[in-house]
């Protein structure tokens, strides 16, 4: 097996790796969004917890490889190392807007039972 062949497969291993930590994040993110809008805040912050870890995970994994590559590594780029790197991108981007949806979310759950009491 040719070198560069070893590296398409461990670049799309790699991508593969990085899609799975950060879909599995999506889903937690998305089931987060789920939980606040039915009022179970615990839970929703409980998932939000959850998925930094698997963002961090593909994070790690994104990392390794850029530093293989600032080291004079030569990589080959494939499309499923561009899906990973979307996805991760994309996903870190719902997470960092997940706190102030959250919040909202909680602030309008307060205002309607205080509207119901009064």
């Amino acid at each position: 097996m040719t070198n560069i062949m070893k590296n398409s497969e461990d670049v799309n291993t790699i991508g593969f790796s990085i899609v799975a930590y950060a879909g599995d994040a999506r889903s937690d993110l998305v089931d987060s969004l789920k939980c606040a809008k039915d009022g179970k805040f615990e839970e929703a912050h409980r998932l939000v917890v959850e998925a930094e870890k698997s963002i961090n995970l593909a994070h790690n994994i994104q990392t390794k490889m850029l530093t293989k590559e600032a080291s004079g590594e030569n990589l080959t780029l494939s499309f499923i190392m561009a899906h990973g790197q979307d996805t991760l991108m994309t996903t870190m981007l719902l997470k960092d807007q997940m706190d102030t949806i959250l919040d909202l979310y909680e602030r309008v759950f307060v205002l309607e039972k205080k509207l119901e009491v009064e």
